[in-house]
């Protein structure tokens, strides 16, 4: 099998079959399970169990190794499998969890700020995977802000696991120093690259994985003794690789990993390496001094890769850090450094090319078995997930302002098959109930919920192949940039790609620019592409859209995780209500609308309340159902939008858009209270759908649930908001 393939399984998680001994047949993807520096034990579990034909060896720092035939000379090669993360420091009483860096120094200046409002896995003793999110700053709830913290700093760096007291987190499993990493996802960009989290720490370890899986299938007689290990804690000053010396003796060394610069001032960040002139498919990375001829064994795998036809490229770098109290082992004088070019390195987004990492194995197989790598005629297969409900469906569903489509449908599959819903000429779905007839002297009543999400769309074609991405609506740049993306093609399929970084963001004491138009910037997307031709041969074009990948993550109890929450729930709440209120309402008039373009000037619903005017038909009152954007969070100011969580649907009683007359609001709180339905009420930032119905004559009372962390990969609910929102608007449909 070409490696390309074998890396993509082991990054998705499929399982892999075929030639392979059984022992490795059944091998899950260890890329999907995080081991953070010093806390590897999990996934060296897992590469345990799928090299268990060969007797593997594991030493008290954690490092598995494999050793094959005997004799001189004793070749090693090692590749770490550690990543930079966190651990928990300390939990606090209200549940949230604080961490500490590992490795304590940030990799790069923009290290921490990356995971603003981003999901994660809690790592606990007992090898659960506990969800939850760095939370982020709200971008509704900033204006006039002073002194907000910057989401960059380990003091302002809290995870939410949806717990609301320590008590509930610890009894989740969840403790100090359990590890803390992004969730493993990695996404194909283009044709023959991989984007995602520690791609560039984990290159090594899937190599070396696939070759122990060839050997396993193509008996080889190996010259002298070879040992394949996979070593912990190279980022914390390369102590399983220092173990490995000090126990093993070997002749000579080939590593197979990261290339880092060499640190000058250790006060402050390492800046990231950065090979100019060593683009993606640049073939094998091998470490050299350019000012002199290489020699040794650096030499004779030139010669081999040469020979093969297999890119290789010198580049200068530090040897592998090794850095203790005491002075550490020696290298042998037989050694080699491998690896392959990055962009966007020690990020979230961190692409590698899976030509040169077929490169580098077809070069370590060589000189391994002295023969190329043999033709792989094994199979895939991948299980699926369980039905879900209407909110995981609609969350998980993809549409960006003026792209709804996908998600206005998911809403007509969800209704129920009496509803009838047509959609307009601004593309929003209506819904109309009861049967008081248009112009009659009942009140007339809308609801109104979003169906878009805030994204980005391709403007233009660079002749470098990179895309020109216009913003749709609002959000931190720190949430995006320097993250993986979806973009959605006009024939419905995808292609991963990379929003870029902003200028110079790998040198050290770079800040993150924040001005008064940041948020709307234009943004270049990397698709894999180096010219206009390659761009379009993907199939992409202009108008084309993207979004950040996105999955419904249960929390703790009744709390959950997921990009586009905004608006999801209010539409959600919207079918629960329409199926709760039934096909026969009576001699009511109201009116359920699923809204377009919303978060790029609320153009759906003016489409829609400018129609309804216009035919002498529009609403009383409108209830605009939307985020409450709520400062229940260890990072926000209390001084408004304090609506916590959990307890119940809230009234935006006065937002940037609407002010709702306080007889209104106190009348929906009697009727919350009469049917016991939990309310709040209160003062947020944003706009909503109703304020646009108010010019023709409406009262607007908007209605929504409190979110955390809005306009981010980390929003988090509490579903019970969710129910009692629903709840309500089916009252108020009936009673109001």
């Amino acid at each position: 099998m070409k490696l390309q393939s074998r890396l993509g399984l082991l990054l998705l998680g499929f399982v892999c079959a075929g030639t392979a001994e059984p022992a490795m047949a059944q091998y899950q993807g260890p890329e999907e399970t995080p081991a953070v520096s010093g806390y590897e034990q999990q996934l060296a579990g897992e590469i345990r169990s799928s090299i268990k034909s060969f007797t593997p060896q594991t030493d008290n720092l954690g490092n598995v190794y494999v050793t094959l035939g005997s004799g001189a000379p004793h070749r090693l090669i090692v590749a770490p499998i550690d990543q930079p993360g966190y651990v928990v420091s300390d939990i606090t009483s209200d549940g949230y969890l604080r961490v500490q860096r590992l490795p304590q120094r940030a990799p790069n200046a923009v290290f921490d700020l990356l995971h603003a409002a981003q999901p994660v896995w809690v790592m606990t003793r007992d090898a659960k995977r506990i969800p939850g999110v760095f939370t982020g700053l709200s971008v509704h709830l900033q204006p006039g802000r002073q002194n907000a913290p910057t989401m960059a700093q380990l003091d302002e760096m809290y995870v939410d696991i949806g717990a609301s007291n320590a008590e509930e987190a610890r009894a989740a499993g969840v403790d100090l120093l359990d590890p803390i990493s992004l969730i493993q996802s990695p996404q194909t960009i283009g044709t023959n690259e991989t984007a995602g989290p520690a791609s560039g720490d984990r290159f090594g370890g899937s190599v070396l994985l696939e070759l122990l899986r060839l050997l396993a299938s193509h008996k080889t007689n190996l010259p002298g003794t070879l040992t394949i290990a996979f070593a912990t804690q190279q980022w914390t000053g390369g102590r399983g690789l220092d173990r490995l010396l000090n126990e093993l003796h070997p002749d000579e060394l080939i590593y197979v990993g990261r290339i880092m610069p060499p640190r000058i001032d250790e006060s402050k960040p390492a800046p990231a390496t950065n090979h100019e002139g060593m683009p993606l498919g640049s073939g094998v990375l091998i470490v050299s001094d350019p000012s002199a001829a290489l020699s040794g064994l650096a030499a004779e795998l030139k010669k081999i890769a040469d020979s093969h036809n297999v890119k290789i490229q010198p580049v200068r770098a530090a040897p592998p850090a090794m850095t203790a109290y005491a002075k550490a082992t020696p290298l042998p004088a037989r050694f080699a450094h491998l690896r392959v070019a990055s962009l966007y390195p020690v990020t979230p987004a961190e692409t590698i090319s899976t030509a040169d990492v077929s490169a580098l194995q077809t070069l370590l197989y060589r000189y391994i078995a002295g023969k190329d790598v043999p033709r792989f005629e094994g199979g895939v297969g991948f299980s699926h997930g369980a039905t879900l409900g209407d909110l995981r469906e609609l969350t998980e569903t993809y549409g960006a302002s003026g792209h709804e489509a996908p998600v206005r449908e998911q809403v007509k599959k969800l209704l129920p098959s009496w509803a009838k819903p047509e959609t307009d000429a601004a593309g929003n779905l209506v819904l109309k109930m009861g049967n008081a007839k248009a112009n009659a002297n009942g009140k007339k009543i809308v609801f109104v919920a979003h169906l878009d999400e805030i994204g980005y769309q391709v403007r233009s074609i660079e002749p470098d192949g990179r895309l020109l991405m216009d913003v749709l609506g609002g959000g931190y740049t720190e949430y995006f940039l320097g993250h993986v993306m979806l973009l959605h093609k006009t024939d419905g399929s995808t292609v991963g790609g990379v929003l870029e970084l902003p200028a110079k963001w790998d040198q050290p004491g770079f800040e993150w620019p924040h001005g008064p138009k940041a948020m709307d910037e234009p943004a270049h997307m990397y698709v894999g592409t180096h010219s206009a031709e390659e761009t379009q041969k993907l199939g992409i074009r202009v108008g084309d859209w993207a979004t950040v990948p996105k999955k419904y993550r249960q929390l703790i109890g009744t709390r959950a995780n997921s990009r586009s929450f905004d608006d999801r729930v209010g539409c959600a709440a919207l079918i629960e209500a329409v199926k709760t209120l039934g096909p026969n309402l009576g001699d009511r008039q109201v009116t359920f609308i699923w809204s377009t373009e919303e978060e790029v000037g609320l153009k759906g619903a003016a489409a829609a309340a400018e129609k309804m005017a216009d035919e002498g038909n529009g609403p009383d009152f409108v209830f605009a159902i939307d985020t409450f954007v709520s400062s229940d969070s260890p990072i926000e100011s209390k001084r408004f939008a304090d609506a916590e969580i959990g307890k119940g649907f809230v009234i935006r009683a006065a937002d940037n858009s609407n002010i709702a007359p306080r007889e209104y609001v106190d009348r929906v709180v009697k009727l919350a209270n009469e049917n016991k339905i939990p309310v709040q009420y209160g003062v947020t930032g944003g706009g909503n759908d109703g304020a646009v119905f108010v010019r023709y004559g409406a009262v607007n009372v908007p209605l929504g649930w409190p979110l955390r962390y809005s306009h981010s990969p980390g929003e988090v609910i509490d579903t019970r908001d969710y129910d009692a929102l629903a709840k309500i608007v089916a009252v108020l449909a009936k009673q109001w």
